[in-house]
């Protein structure tokens, strides 16, 4: 008589909606490290840039959402507060990233630019008045660190690149607060119309901020406008919020890896922007940081809109 054999467990084979959101994160990322190379390419102002991605953005997702979700798009005139509260913060963070996008390397301008990402859970520590994990408080502390390499090893090369990082610092502390409103938003309408509306109330501001610093504003060349209006804003943001609603943080935080990797290629062919030693320990750690707090954090009910 043989003995019985072991059982085997089956390996788990992803779902056909989780292989499309991995994809749409992957893409979605990809498509993200290209908004500061548009930015540069632009021959408006940095600001003027932010107006236009926006501008002929909106349309196209206010038609979209009045085809797929005309009711949830009628109510959030109800909204109309937070929604201008939210508009009102990524204008000025779209702002800030845009002009630090002109004084600092590409990697460098993803990173800083994202990193609401460690900031949005900060807020929710302060909110529920708990302390973080040891998990969240490595990540911080990595996060700490490796800005810290990176502010450095700007301020080396020159006043300019450090004063392009803060600019992009900024855009991270602003976009968490949009991130702060969005998640209340995201409670009660779907992320389509939610997004139409908010970017709506993002053109008129950017629109007075550019004029107020004396920008060109129409440009001479369309291309790289409609390249960050279709690719960052509508393809980047389109994916994203697809995949936030199939996958978990974990491999969010892990995809978020592939923008500075992206922007430093990019930066690397197009400019020769070469990442020393310390910036690319730097970048490690702070990409490190990300993925830290993606683990330990629980999924939100609902998803927020990224860049």
């Amino acid at each position: 008589m043989q003995p019985p054999r072991p059982e085997t467990k089956a390996i788990p084979v992803p779902s056909a909606a989780s292989r499309r959101a991995i994809v749409a994160v992957l893409g979605a990322n990809v498509a993200l490290a290209f908004g500061p190379w548009f930015v540069r390419l632009s021959d408006t102002g940095p600001v003027s840039a932010a107006f236009w991605r926006l501008a002929l953005a909106a349309p196209i997702l206010f038609a979209t959402a009045a085809m797929r979700e005309p009711r949830a798009l009628r109510h959030g005139v109800a909204l109309w507060v937070p929604l201008s509260i939210a508009g009102v913060a990524f204008a000025l963070d779209l702002g800030s990233w845009h002009i630090g996008i002109l004084g600092t390397t590409l990697a460098n301008s993803t990173l800083f630019g994202n990193c609401a990402v460690l900031i949005f859970p900060l807020y929710g520590f302060i909110a529920m008045r708990r302390w973080p994990t040891r998990t969240q408080g490595a990540a911080l502390l990595l996060a700490a660190i490796g800005g810290g390499l990176l502010l450095g090893r700007s301020a080396e090369l020159s006043s300019r690149h450090l004063a392009g990082d803060l600019f992009c610092l900024l855009a991270g502390i602003l976009y968490a607060l949009y991130f702060i409103v969005m998640a209340q938003v995201r409670r009660v309408m779907p992320p389509l119309p939610a997004l139409a509306l908010s970017s709506a109330a993002s053109i008129a501001p950017l629109l007075l901020i550019a004029l107020g610093l004396g920008e060109r504003i129409v440009p001479g060349d369309w291309t790289p406008l409609i390249g960050l209006a279709l690719v960052s804003q509508i393809v980047g943001q389109g994916l994203m919020i697809y995949a936030l609603g199939h996958l978990s943080p974990l491999v969010i935080g892990l995809a978020l890896l592939l923008q500075p990797l992206v922007a430093a290629t990019i930066g690397w062919l197009a400019y020769g922007e070469r990442l020393t030693l310390l910036d690319a320990i730097g970048a490690v750690l702070v990409a490190a940081a990300l993925v830290l707090v993606g683990i330990r954090r629980p999924r939100p009910p609902t998803a927020v809109p990224t860049r």
